[in-house]
């Protein structure tokens, strides 16, 4: 059984930073994408960025492009987001989830982070 178990996430001044953690167990994950999720109040759920485990590629959503960075520990099975230039549109539950290399759809979800950036 997969499980991701978000942390890190808190109250931070704009321009600040944070640093969002995801330990993931159950399984190897070698063969998965780790992506982080966010949804603010009252908006849909959103694709912030992801990373290949077996490769470390990344990808970014351009709305954090250049202040988030996704890496990860491969012997702690965790995912990092550390976020910089933090802007209060930032605001929202984080989540990680997690899908298999060649598919579509994210099966396994965390319980997300509150981030909420003042301004």
């Amino acid at each position: 059984q997969v499980q991701l178990v978000e942390s890190g996430g808190g109250l931070v001044q704009a321009g600040g930073s944070l640093r969002l953690s995801c330990a993931a167990s159950g399984q190897t994950f070698s063969r998965h994408v780790l992506g982080w999720f966010r949804q603010a109040p009252g908006k849909e759920r959103e694709f912030v960025g992801s990373i290949t485990w077996s490769t470390g590629s990344t990808y970014y959503a351009d709305s954090v492009k250049g202040r988030f960075t996704i890496s990860r520990d491969n012997a702690k099975n965790t995912v990092f987001l550390q976020m910089n230039s933090l802007k209060p549109e930032d605001t929202a539950i984080y989540y990680c989830a997690a899908r298999g290399t060649f598919s579509g759809n994210y099966p396994y979800w965390g319980q997300g982070t509150q981030v909420t950036v003042s301004s």
